[in-house]
Order: C-alpha cells, then structure tokens, then sequence
C-alpha cells in the first residue's frame, strides 16, 4: 500500500491534511505534488485553469482503472478523468481529489480485413488518424489533432468526415467500460445496450472507457484545407449555401473571425476580419473542385492552401504551450439567413475581443440519416451548429466577453434551445445540460445514471443526475 500526505485546500473539505492509500496492485504512475511531472501533468488547455489534485494516477490497462476507482469511493474525494484535457468546462482536473490520467492507454489493434480497429482511450485524435491513414483507413472525429479521442467520443465528435460517414459514435461498434462500481464490462448493442448507447453522446457519466472498438473506412482521395477570404455578407451567405447544399462527401466548417497573428497569415491581414472555411472532401479529386470553383469565385482568397492531401493532414502539429483564455457557447439552429449574417457581422465587429469567432458547420448527410434515439445525441435533424468564442484579457473582462457570447447566442438562437455537450463551456449550467439532452433524451439518460452510477462518482463532466 503507498501512502503519501496531501494538503486539502477545498472550501468543503474537513481536514488540512489526510493521507490517500493507492494499492500496491496499482500498476501505473503515481504522481504526487512533489514529483518533478505533477505541474505538466496537471495542466489542461485551458488557460484559465490552474487546479492543484492531490494525486494524479496514470493507468496501465482498464485493472488499474478500476483500483483507481476504488481509491475515488473509498476516499470520498472528487474523481476527474483527463484524456486530452480539452474541457472547456476544466472538467479534466480538480483541486484536492484525484486525476485519473488514462492519456497512458494508447493501444491500437487494426483489423484491416475487417475494417475496424480497438483504441485506447489515451490515444489523440491526430495519433489515431495517422496510424490508420497508414493502412489507407480513417474514423471521423473533430478539427483537432490534440483533442483526446475518449472526450471527443463519448460527446458525440463532429469533424471533417461527418457528413460522409456520420458522427464518431455513428462509428463506434463496441466498448470497454469500467462502472463506477469497479466492474469492467464489454459494452455493444448485445451487451449492456441500455449504457453503448448512454456512452455514445452522454458524455463522461456513466463509466470510464479504457477501449474503442471503431468502424474504419477506406479512404482514398481527400481533398482538404482551408480557404481565406475577406469576411462580407456575401460571402459568408455564399459560402453557407454552397457548402449546405454539397454533396455529402464535403463537410466545411466555416469561420467568421479575426485573422489570427499567425506566420502564414499576411501582415496586413491579421487582425481584420476574414471567412476561414476548413474543408474536407472525401472522394475524387475532381468532385472537389465543382464545389471548389464556386467557393473561390465569392471572392479573391487571401489565402488557399486546399488540395489533394492525406486525410492526417488535417491535423497539423499544434503549439503545446498555447493555453487560451476563453469563453464560448454554442448551439444548433435551422437556418442562417442574411438577417443572421447581419449579426454575426455586426456583433463581430463591435466586440473589442482581440479574438473572436463564430464558427458555422453545416449538418445533415449522414449525421440526419441515425433516428434521433438511436444514440444519446439527439440533434440529428438541425442544419447547422454554431460555436461563439472569444478570448479575454481579465477576470473582469472575461465577465463582459461571458455576457457578450451569451446576448450573442441568443440573438441567433431560434427555437427551443439547442447545445452540443461537447461545447458546453459552463462548469456547471443544468440549463444548458438539457439543451444538449432534449425531453426523453434526458429522462432515458437519467435512468441508465441511476443503473450504472448512482453514486455520481463520475460528477465532473456536464451531469446527469441520478435522481
């Protein structure tokens, strides 16, 4: 049994100073605040948060995940699960409880006769794509490469490929899950189908996967990039419309922002607001360019990097120090249209941010093609989700920008509030849990919590509540 001393620092806590036991059946790193890793390890994108665990406990296989777990109830200190620590909500780490670090379970086995392939749930989503795009393969996930593929799947994970091969979890065939209770269960649409489909859009509530089994898709032409050009109406309506009404093998994610101060971005530029479409195109070469033609004919582009590339490409390497202060919100809407782009512009403009965004994905091909209960993701049917960001300078200031995305959202907002929990940004807001988990949406959910969880140990995440 390893015992070390920590000092409790939490608002609620009893003590000053306890001691935690970890097992000595605990195989994984055990890193505690006076090891030269814990300040890497305990930090997350974020910039904005500085938590300070009591240990952090980095697992070898889904064994040491359930002695992990032990420790959490036994302790009674609060649980958080990291993979690539890219919560908005800095649910990836705690203060005085316990970190469990599963960036460690990178395993990957590819069946390539079968086109499916088992992922630890440590892998990123940039490590995954590479090692599959070397056997001419891909799984869709999101746009970024440094996002951990466990986060991204359990929220749902929409990405390049998505009106082509639908949502991550469209793809996910089987799991392997710890429960609360320390029980590590094989999970698919024969074997505890009530919590696959839980996990696939609820989020980190119901277990923690230590495993991904993924259906592969041959991928052989891809077409993608990004195309610059000056932020006007016209091309911002243009470039919805033609990126909705492509056929499905483009997916686009449109950004209405200010240039960033980026090296291949022209001096001139950078600060002034630009349309920033991502574009992936999976098939022919040739097809890309009918939707390509259109695009670039809105206006002169600033910039055009889009051409034939390895799908992997799309996931560059991303600076590992870059932290930013944030706040952000997001929803699903129905339409855009000019009075929309008016808003955007104007909002855009009046915002002293010295960075903001409204970011566009157009839906529907695949993604609309699941029934909405299928899966714990139940926006199937919106045409578009949109994120608003914008980086502040303060705690004040974030106050104003926090006030300024949620007048923002609400003014684009039509209709029933929409959110996808992967971008729900509160730490916690019921509210905005339900607009990620419409009506019986929510009430199935809350009954597979109340099954497989009903403790709530898994609590920092966007809650469903047991009862």
């Amino acid at each position: 049994m390893r015992r070390f001393g920590s000092e409790c620092r939490g608002a609620s806590a009893e003590c000053r100073h306890m001691e935690l036991s970890i097992p000595d059946t605990f195989r994984g790193e055990v890193v505690r605040p006076a090891d030269s890793a814990y300040d890497e390890l305990r930090q997350v994108v974020a910039g904005d948060v500085d938590r300070r665990p009591a240990v952090i406990l980095r697992p070898v296989d889904a064994d040491d995940v359930a002695t992990a777990l032990a420790v959490a109830r036994e302790s009674g200190l609060p649980l958080a699960v990291r993979c690539g620590g890219h919560s908005g909500a800095g649910h990836s780490a705690v203060d005085d409880g316990i970190v469990l670090d599963v960036r460690t379970l990178k395993s990957l086995e590819i069946d390539a006769d079968g086109k499916t392939a088992w992922a630890g749930s440590g892998l990123t989503a940039g490590e995954y794509t590479e090692a599959v795009g070397q056997h001419g393969f891909a799984t869709g996930f999101g746009d970024t490469g440094s996002v951990g593929i466990g986060g991204i799947t359990v929220g749902g994970g929409i990405g390049f490929l998505a009106r082509k091969y639908g949502l991550t979890i469209d793809n996910l065939l089987a799991a392997e899950v710890v429960t609360a209770d320390g029980r590590i269960l094989r999970v698919d649409a024969e074997n505890h189908p009530e919590l696959f489909w839980a996990i696939r859009g609820g989020g980190g509530n119901f277990g923690v996967v230590t495993k991904f089994h993924y259906r592969l898709h041959e991928l052989g032409d891809f077409v993608g990039g990004m195309l610059m050009q000056p932020a006007t109406p016209e091309v911002i309506t243009g470039a919805i419309a033609i990126t909705s009404a492509a056929p499905e093998e483009l997916s686009a994610i449109i950004n209405v922002m200010t240039a960033p101060p980026a090296p291949f971005i022209p001096e001139e530029v950078r600060g002034r607001l630009v349309v920033m479409t991502l574009l992936g195109w999976a098939g022919p070469a040739d097809g890309a360019e009918q939707i390509l033609g259109p695009l670039r004919a809105l206006a002169t582009p600033i910039m055009d990097s889009v051409r034939p590339m390895a799908y992997a490409e799309m996931f560059p390497p991303e600076e590992a120090s870059f932290r930013p202060t944030a706040v952000g919100e997001n929803m699903f809407v129905d339409s855009l249209d000019g009075a929309a782009v008016d808003t955007i512009l104007k909002q855009l403009t009046e915002c002293d941010a010295p960075m903001r965004v409204t970011q566009i994905r157009p839906l529907g091909g695949a993604v609309a093609r699941v029934p909405a209960d299928a899966t714990a993701f139940a926006h199937r049917d919106a045409a578009y989700m949109v994120n608003l960001a914008a980086l502040y300078t303060s705690p004040a200031d974030r106050i104003a920008k926090h006030e300024w995305v949620t007048a923002f959202r609400d003014q684009l907002e039509t209709g029933t509030p929409r959110a996808y929990v992967g971008f729900v940004s509160d730490e916690d807001n019921p509210d905005r849990v339900r607009a990620a988990y419409p009506g019986a949406t929510f009430d199935r959910l809350v009954a597979a919590k109340r099954q497989y969880d009903p403790e709530n140990l898994f609590r920092r995440n966007q809650n469903i509540p047991p009862a």
